[in-house]
C-alpha cells in the first residue's frame, strides 16, 4: 500500500526552503520575542564606503534603500526576496490584463502591480512605490533610534515580491565606521562592531563581506571582522565592488583565484552605479547592462564573465543559502523541539493565572510547606544532595562536631592557676589550717568552671536556629513563592517569628541544664575519682620524682625508712617559721624582715596576696584538687554534650517540626488576607506572557519545519 504524502510538504531540494526559513523568521519577529533558534541567513558586512547598498539594490533591481552621509543603515534590515511567477501580459481576448498595468499616482516611475514590498510591522499593506519603502525604512528606524544617528539591534523585516528576483534572504547591517561624525555617539564604532559580531558570530550565518576593489584587500573592514568569527573562511563569501574604478592595468584576478586571502565560497566582482549615476537616477536595469558589458569586454575578465556580475552573485547566494539550509535543517528541527519542551516546562511551572479558590490554594501551600520542612529535617527529601550536607545533617554536624569540640576546648585551668587554687584552699579552711583536702575549695572552683559551659551551649542553640532559617530560605526559593512575593514575605515573617518564639524556652532549658550541674556537685558519681584515690595518685607521682638515695659504703639504694631525716627534731629548728620549708604561703611576706621587725609583729597589709612558691605539702594539695576538678569536669562535659542537643531537639527542632502547620494556619489562614497573599509578582506575569509567546511561536515553527520531507 502506497504511503500517503502531505500535499503541502516541501522537498529538501526545493527552493521553497528559503521561503520556509523566511516564515520561521517572521514567526519569531511577529510575536516580539528573541529568536531562540539560530536560523540560516546571509549577513552583509562592509565599511560605509564599500558599496553595500548598491549591491543589495542591484540584486533586487530597484532603488529602495535610504541614502545620505554618515550612517544610514542604523538597524538590521532583514530583506526577504521572494520570486513570484509573472502574470500573463494579455488575456485571451487580447485586452491588456489589468493586473499587469502600471500603478498610477506614485512617485516611482517603475512601479507596477507585479513588484511590491511588505513590512512585517505593517501586515497586509503592499508598497508598490519603492520610494515609499525607503521612506518607511527611515520612519521605522527613527521610531527606535531617534534622529541622533544612534543605532538599534531591533531588526526591520522587509519582504519584496518580484518576478525579477531569486528567492533569497539577506540581513543588511550598519556599515563599519571609525570616527563619529556630527552628533553620532562617541562609541559608535564599538556599538556597530558589537551588533555586527552578534549577527555573524552565529554558526548558521553566511557572511557576505563587501570590499571595494580599488583598496587594499588586507585593509578590508568586512573581511577583517569576518576572519574573527570565521578564521578558516568556511562560511564567508567576498564581493568586490568598484572593479571599474581600479587603476589602469590592475585587476582582481589574483583575488578571484584565492591567492591573496582565500575563501572557500570564493569572490564575486560586481560593478555598481556611481554617485553621479544615482543622482541622475540611472535605472538599475541600465546599470546591470553596463556591468555585463564591462566584464564581457574587459581583457582580464572576458573569459570568466559568466562568473562575474550581480546576476551571478544572486544565483550563487541563492544556491549557497539553499544548500546551507538543507544542511542545518535537522539541527533546526531538534533545536525547535528542545526549546519547545524547555519553555513548555517553564510555563507549567509558572502555572495558570487562574488557579481557583484562594483559601484552598493557601491551605495546600501551607500543608506542602510543612511536609517539606519535616522531610528536610528528617533527611527524607527527594532532592538529597551528593555534594554537600543539608537540612538535618547540618544540625547533626553542629551537635557532634562544633558543639562537642567547643565544650571539650573549655579548659578549667586556663583561668584558674595553681596559685589561685592555693589561695582558695587557705580561704576555705577559715581560721584553722585544713587537715585534709578542702571539699569547699573543690566545689567552689568546679562550679565556677561549669558555668563557663553556658556560653558554648547557648551558641549551639543559636547555630541550630541559623540552620532552621537556612532550611526556610531553601524552601522559599521554590518557584511557587517567586510567583507570589506577598505570600513569600508572609511565610518568612511567620516562620521566623515562630522560630524566635521557640528560642526562648530552648535557651531557658539549656541555661537550666547548666544551672543544674552547677547547683549540685555529685561527688558520689560512679565515674568520679574520689579524694583518697586522688591523694594516692599524687603521692605515687611525688615518690617517683624523688631521687633515690645511695649508701656511700655499699653503693646500694637505701630503703625509704633508712633515709636520714632533715632534722632530728623539727621543733628545735627555729631558723624558719614554716618548719624549715623555704617559701610557704606567707614566706614572701616575711622574707625581707629581720628578727627585730618580726618581733614587732606589724599589722598585715590591706590586701594580702600569696606571692611565695608552693611548699611540697601545698603542691600536693593543689594537684589533688586539680585531679578532682578534672575528673568531675569531664563528667559534666560528657553530660552536657549529651543533654544539650536533646534539649534543643525537644524545645526547638521537634517543636517547630510538629507545630509548624498549626502555627501557619493560625497566623495566615485568614479570609481577609488571602487575596493579597496570592497576588502574583510582576516577574511571574511578565515571564508567563513571554513563555506563552515563545511556546506559541515555537509551536508554529514546529508546524512549518514539519512540512519538509
Amino acid at each position: 500500500m502506497a504511503a500517503q504524502t502531505n500535499p503541502n510538504a516541501i522537498n529538501v531540494n526545493d527552493p521553497g526552503l528559503i521561503t520556509l526559513v523566511n516564515k520561521l523568521q517572521d514567526v519569531f519577529t511577529t510575536v516580539g520575542v528573541q529568536n531562540p533558534i539560530d536560523l540560516p541567513q546571509i549577513a552583509v558586512v562592509g565599511s560605509q564606503s564599500s558599496g553595500k547598498s548598491s549591491v543589495l539594490e542591484n540584486i533586487v533591481g530597484r532603488d529602495f534603500l535610504p541614502r545620505g552621509t554618515g550612517i544610514v543603515t542604523r538597524r538590521p534590515l532583514i530583506l526577504q526576496l521572494i520570486n513570484r511567477t509573472p502574470l500573463p501580459k494579455t488575456q485571451a481576448n487580447g485586452v491588456a490584463d489589468p493586473e499587469s498595468i502600471k500603478v498610477e499616482g506614485t512617485t516611482d516611475a517603475q512601479s507596477n502591480t507585479e513588484e511590491w514590498g511588505e513590512f512585517l510591522h505593517i501586515p497586509g499593506q503592499k508598497f508598490y512605490d519603492f520610494n515609499k519603502i525607503r521612506d518607511e525604512i527611515v520612519k521605522e528606524t527613527d521610531s527606535k533610534t531617534g534622529r541622533n544617528a544612534g543605532i538599534s539591534p531591533a531588526p526591520i523585516n522587509l519582504r519584496i515580491y518580484s518576478p525579477n528576483v531569486l528567492t533569497l534572504t539577506l540581513v543588511d547591517l550598519p556599515g563599519l565606521t571609525k570616527v563619529p561624525v556630527g552628533d553620532q555617539p562617541r562609541d559608535i564604532e564599538r556599538q556597530i562592531r558589537e551588533m555586527v559580531l552578534k549577527q555573524i558570530n552565529k554558526p548558521n550565518a553566511i557572511i557576505l563581506a563587501v570590499t571595494a576593489a580599488n583598496t587594499d584587500l588586507a585593509n578590508s573592514d568586512g573581511l577583517k571582522l569576518a576572519r574573527e568569527v570565521d578564521p578558516e573562511g568556511q562560511r564567508t563569501i567576498g564581493v568586490l565592488t568598484k572593479v571599474d574604478l581600479m587603476d589602469e592595468g590592475t585587476d582582481v584576478v589574483d583575488i578571484l583565484a584565492g591567492r591573496i586571502i582565500p575563501l572557500r565560497l570564493g569572490y564575486v566582482p560586481v560593478v555598481n552605479r556611481g554617485q553621479r549615476d544615482i543622482e541622475q537616477k540611472k535605472a538599475i536595469s541600465s546599470a546591470l547592462e553596463a556591468e555585463r558589458n564591462f566584464f564581457e569586454n574587459h581583457k582580464a575578465y572576458r573569459n570568466k564573465a559568466s562568473y562575474c556580475g550581480t546576476p551571478y552573485l544572486a544565483r550563487k547566494l541563492n544556491l549557497i543559502l539553499m544548500m546551507h539550509i538543507k544542511q542545518t535543517l535537522p539541527d533546526i528541527k531538534a533545536r525547535i523541539q528542545a526549546s519547545l519542551q524547555k519553555y513548555g516546562s517553564e510555563l507549567v511551572t509558572l502555572g495558570d493565572s487562574m488557579l481557583g479558590n484562594s483559601s484552598n490554594i493557601v491551605l495546600n501551600i501551607i500543608t506542602e510547606f510543612s511536609n517539606e520542612y519535616r522531610t528536610i529535617l528528617e533527611g527524607h527529601s527527594a532532592e538529597l544532595s551528593s555534594i554537600e550536607l543539608s537540612g538535618g545533617a547540618r544540625i547533626s554536624f553542629v551537635y557532634h562536631e562544633l558543639y562537642s569540640n567547643g565544650v571539650r576546648a573549655v579548659d578549667p585551668f586556663d583561668q584558674v592557676k595553681d596559685i589561685d587554687i592555693r589561695t582558695i584552699l587557705y580561704n576555705s579552711s577559715g581560721s584553722s589550717p585544713a587537715l585534709f583536702v578542702g571539699t569547699m575549695a573543690f566545689e567552689l572552683i568546679v562550679k565556677q568552671q561549669i558555668k563557663r559551659l553556658e556560653e558554648p551551649s547557648l551558641k549551639c542553640v543559636s547555630l541550630v536556629y541559623d540552620e532552621l532559617v537556612r532550611i526556610l530560605s531553601q524552601l522559599l526559593t521554590k518557584p511557587l513563592f517567586k510567583r507570589y512575593p506577598g505570600l513569600r514575605e508572609r511565610f518568612h515573617a511567620v516562620v521566623i517569628g515562630f522560630f524566635k518564639k521557640s528560642m526562648e524556652p530552648t535557651n531557658k532549658l539549656v541555661r537550666d541544664l547548666v544551672a543544674m550541674e552547677a547547683c549540685y556537685v555529685n561527688t558520689g558519681h560512679p565515674d568520679f575519682l574520689n579524694g583518697h584515690r586522688a591523694m594516692a595518685i599524687v603521692n605515687e607521682r611525688h615518690q617517683a620524682a624523688k631521687p633515690v638515695q645511695v649508701d656511700p659504703k655499699t653503693g646500694k639504694p637505701l630503703p625509704a625508712t633508712a633515709v636520714p631525716p632533715r632534722s632530728q627534731s623539727p621543733s628545735l629548728d627555729l631558723s624558719n617559721g614554716n618548719g624549715g620549708e623555704g617559701g610557704g604561703f606567707f614566706g614572701s611576706f616575711f622574707a625581707s624582715k629581720n628578727k627585730k621587725k618580726m618581733a614587732a609583729m606589724e599589722a598585715p597589709p590591706p590586701t594580702l596576696k600569696a606571692s611565695g612558691t608552693l611548699s611540697e605539702k601545698e603542691t600536693q594539695e593543689v594537684e589533688v584538687i586539680k585531679l578532682l576538678i578534672t575528673s568531675y569536669y569531664n563528667i559534666v562535659r560528657r553530660t552536657m554534650i549529651d543533654m544539650v542537643p536533646k534539649a534543643i531537639m525537644l524545645s526547638l527542632v521537634q517543636h517547630t517540626k510538629e507545630e509548624m502547620q498549626r502555627e501557619l494556619l493560625e497566623q495566615m489562614y485568614r479570609q481577609t488576607e488571602l487575596d493579597d497573599l496570592l497576588k502574583e509578582s510582576d516577574y511571574t506575569v511578565r515571564r508567563r506572557k513571554e513563555c506563552q509567546q515563545m511556546v506559541e511561536s515555537l509551536g508554529r515553527a514546529s508546524e512549518i519545519v514539519s512540512q519538509v520531507q
